[in-house]
């Protein structure tokens, strides 16, 4: 299991508030973040352009159907954008602690943000 630290956890928040509903199911409870490609990915597990809001109930099923998550995603946000996760995955990142603690900085005053403008839209880290 990989392990979260405090960038997970503000990341996770800022793509909850920005979505606000499971992308399958539409409901508002018990939101979790779902990563496209998955967060051994360290150059696309903090961007937002990878994470998507989900349900306990639908993030379980997408994790047992990855093709009908990505042909979700082609959906709702269409092929150019799941081009450019692709094309972003073929980078590498290597993090650090003072890396990581920069990333959770930066999606904790992007909520706050949020949560003082609900107009606001969030800048991913990358």
């Amino acid at each position: 299991m990989i392990k979260r630290d405090q960038a997970d956890v503000w990341c996770s928040k800022v793509v909850r508030l920005r979505d606000g509903e499971c992308i399958r199911c539409g409901t508002t409870e018990g939101l979790e973040a779902m990563h496209v490609v998955g967060r051994k990915s360290k150059i696309l597990r903090y961007s937002l352009d990878n994470l998507a809001s989900g349900c306990h109930r639908c993030h379980r099923y997408f994790t047992e159907n990855p093709r009908q998550f990505i042909d979700h995603l082609t959906m709702v946000w269409g092929v150019g954008h799941m081009e450019l996760l692709r094309e972003k995955a073929r980078g590498t990142l290597k993090t650090t602690k003072a890396l990581r603690a920069e990333i959770s900085k930066h999606y904790r005053d992007e909520f706050r943000k949020m949560e003082a403008d609900s107009d606001y839209v969030p800048v991913s880290w990358n």
